[in-house]
């Protein structure tokens, strides 16, 4: 009989082989990523999620059913102090996250990393990566930041050239100015030799079956667009390279959109690790350890036997750990030995998800209708101006308003608070009461949002003009 040891929460160690599982612990149909079952094989059910799409998601809890995701809510008791994103349910779901907040609350080394594509203006949606990944890098965290200008130039064709402007010009200058410390890491995917070096490696993992039922690829995608997948994943992976401090919990928050690239990076990670360990149980009932190679060198088995206490036995293929519960430390010789022999003992990256902003008319952002979004550099009274024409939950008419109340729920106008202008809970929660209970008309709303939003935009360019003097501080 297999089992998994110890209860694995959300299926976060890659080397444990969870072929049986106790219905206790995960619901196997809602396990969509086994690392034994290939990514092309499993059960996606009715919803696709592609980052090459527009996409709208009226009903986040079809993510936890169908893709795996857990709700992240049940993590925030673990949390010292925990962003507005997650106290506000902004951040809804995660894979597991709950190594990133044991390696926080244990002083273990983890790193953060996410990316952009340099496609267009830098708008709220961006910001909200931008912020978390400044907050991990405060708990903490080593922080990577990628412009995925391989990904710009393939998919969108861009030039090399428009590529870099609008990766310093509106990502960086940005992300500095938000916050980012030079201690972390921004680099371009064209410029890494590591991300290069790793993409190819990864590429030898990864087959068309597997990434058109992920992404969508047909006969008429590129080989470059395919290609560009695969170094997303080597900038989620590389983090745990040696020259980096090894392997290590990696979080990367994203939205819902981009989980196919965390469900392939995951997959690819699994495969080129050279060890699983499955939890086993003998006829008489006992518990052991069984060390299965994958694609490990011969020596290997040996010297994990060697190394490890109390009784082994070391067979073709495997070795089984007879007396040896402690399964933190099995896992740390391990992986010690897959370096030692040329592995990347890679830890499988945690993710969260956060909920996508709604267009100030309502439904969806886009770049081709600029009153939808809000950009970071654009006239801070020209934003204002747009706040005020923003779609609002308010009632048709002021009398029925003030009987029935708003609904800020609906609203744009309050999502912006919501999301970015007001920081404390208590001045957040007086809005929504005074707007639910009919004290407060949406013109009131309006004005507030308006001034918040053309000063935060002013004192953003005026810390904009400051980074631009600082690039060479990021090596840049």
């Amino acid at each position: 009989m297999v089992y998994i040891y110890p209860p694995c929460r959300s299926n976060n160690n890659l080397y444990i082989s969870p072929r049986v599982l106790n219905n206790n612990f995960i619901d196997r149909k809602k396990d969509m990523f086994d690392p034994n079952i290939p990514s092309y094989k499993r059960p996606y059910m009715n919803m696709k999620i592609d980052p090459w799409s527009a996409l709208s998601i009226d009903d986040y809890s079809k993510l936890f059913e169908e893709f795996g995701i857990l709700p992240f809510d049940q993590l925030l008791p673990e949390i010292k102090d925990p962003h507005r994103y997650m106290r506000r349910k902004i951040i809804f779901g995660h894979r597991g996250y709950d190594l990133i907040t044991d390696a926080m609350n244990n002083g273990k080394p983890f790193s953060v990393m996410s990316g952009f594509m340099p496609s267009g203006k830098i708008h709220l949606g961006h910001k909200m990566v931008m912020e978390e990944i400044i907050w991990h890098q405060q708990q903490g965290a080593d922080a990577f930041v990628g412009i995925a200008d391989r990904e710009a130039h393939s998919v969108r064709g861009f030039s090399w050239e428009r590529c870099r402007d609008i990766g310093v010009n509106e990502y960086i200058t940005s992300l500095i100015a938000l916050g980012f410390e030079p201690e972390g890491h921004i680099y371009f995917q064209s410029d890494s030799e590591q991300v290069k070096d790793l993409a190819f490696e990864l590429g030898s993992k990864a087959n068309f079956s597997e990434l058109s039922a992920i992404y969508g690829f047909t006969g008429e995608t590129s080989v470059s667009h395919m290609l560009s997948a695969v170094t997303q994943s080597a900038d989620i992976l590389h983090p745990q390279l040696d020259e980096f401090g090894g392997p290590k919990p990696t979080v990367i928050p994203v939205g819902a959109d981009q989980d196919p690239h965390i469900r392939l990076t995951r997959g690819l990670g699994h495969k080129m690790n050279m060890f699983k360990i499955e939890g086993r149980e003998d006829k008489k009932g006992r518990h052991y350890f069984s060390i299965r190679s994958k694609s490990a060198p011969e020596d290997t088995l040996k010297e994990l036997a060697e190394r490890i206490p109390g009784t082994t036995k070391l067979f073709e293929g495997h070795v089984d750990v007879l007396d040896f519960d402690n399964f933190e430390e099995l896992l740390k010789t391990v992986r010690a030995v897959e370096l030692e022999f040329g592995g990347y003992a890679f830890v499988p990256p945690s993710s969260t998800y956060h909920r996508f902003m709604s267009g100030l008319q309502g439904g969806k952002m886009s770049s081709s209708v600029p009153d939808s979004y809000i950009s970071l550099t654009e006239d801070p009274k020209g934003a204002a101006k747009k706040v005020k024409r923003a779609k609002t939950g308010g009632r048709i008419t002021l009398e029925e308003q003030k009987k029935l109340g708003g609904e800020p729920d609906k609203c744009s106008v309050y999502e912006l608070l919501l999301f970015n202008l007001v920081e404390d809970d208590e001045e957040l929660a007086q809005i929504y009461n005074d707007c639910v209970s009919g004290q407060k008309v949406c013109g009131n709303c309006k004005a507030l949002a308006a001034e918040k939003m053309e000063k935060f935009l002013k004192e953003h360019q005026e810390l904009r003009e400051v980074a631009k003097d600082r690039l060479d501080e990021y090596g840049l």
